[in-house]
Formats: structure tokens, sequence, C-alpha cells
């Protein structure tokens, strides 16, 4: 494989793990289970774009224009990074080779941006310690990235089963 074929298959790889991470969202969601709004990212880069890293709350900061563009795209930006994180972590040959343990663990351990950056950032405190159930706002977004995780493992799949 050369180069821009790896490039191409990671970033198929974050963006279809990404994509099962929004259905199980969406699934949660129509379950009853409160999720977070991507504008609410959105604002926050919107506000970082223009210098301001930190949020007493993002729900009350003002308002960005497309800040629920923002959200999706930094979203999707942030899951192929970590894809190539995987693929640096994993070793190139595990592109065209996936196994589960290293896309689970490298997916399970990206719960620390939200959880030490993103939400501090947005108000709400190192590990959630500022909302109204910090324990089980860890256990959601652990369980989510744990999702992304198995994401990365099945869509790396997928794509070299096609490319086989």
């Amino acid at each position: 494989m050369d180069i821009l074929q790896d490039a191409l298959r990671i970033a198929f790889i974050g963006i279809g793990a990404t994509a099962i991470m929004d259905l199980w969202l969406a699934l949660l969601k129509r379950l009853g289970v409160t999720t977070q709004s991507f504008a609410l990212i959105g604002r926050w880069v919107g506000h970082l774009l223009r210098g301001r890293i930190a949020h007493a709350a993002i729900s009350k900061a003002e308002p960005i224009a497309g800040e629920l563009a923002w959200g999706w795209l930094t979203h999707y930006a942030i899951g192929t990074a970590f894809a190539a994180l995987l693929a640096v972590v994993a070793g190139r040959t595990w592109i065209g080779s996936p196994t589960l343990v290293p896309a689970l663990a490298v997916g399970t351990l990206t719960v620390a941006a939200p959880l030490l950056i993103m939400q501090p950032a947005m108000g709400a405190g190192l590990f959630a310690s500022k909302t109204p159930t910090p324990l089980k706002s860890c256990m959601r977004s652990l369980v989510n990235h744990s999702v992304f995780g198995l994401g990365l493992y099945l869509t790396a799949t997928l794509i070299a089963l096609i490319a086989a």
C-alpha cells in the first residue's frame, strides 16, 4: 500500500467509526437518553477560533454562525484524527489486517479528550465534575467512545474486505 492509499483508508475508517458512534447516539436519543448537541461543540470551536478557550457554560455563550455545521465537521475531523492515531499505534499493517483489541483500546482511550479537554473548556469541569451526575456522564462517555472503538474495527474490517 502506498501512503495516499493508507491516508484514504484512515480517513474512511475515521468517518465510518464516527458514523457508527452517531448511529449509537441516535439510538440512545430514540430511547429517551439525553445526548449533547453538536451545535455546542461548534459554538466552542467558533469561540476557540476567536481566542477564547474556556467558558463557564458553553450553552450560555454567544451563538456562532453555522455552529451546528462546525460541530459536525469538528466531530468527524476528530474521529479521523483518532483513526490516524490508531494506525500509528497499531502499525501500518493494521490498516489492511485490522484486529479488535487495538481498535477498542484506542477508541476507549479517546474518552480522555472530552473528559480532560472539551468538557472542562465548555464549563462541565474535569471528568464532568460540574454536571448533575458526574459518574453517569463519565460512564456514558466511556461507553460512547468504546462504541467508537468498535466502529474503528468494523469499518477497517469492511474496508479491508472490499479492498481484498
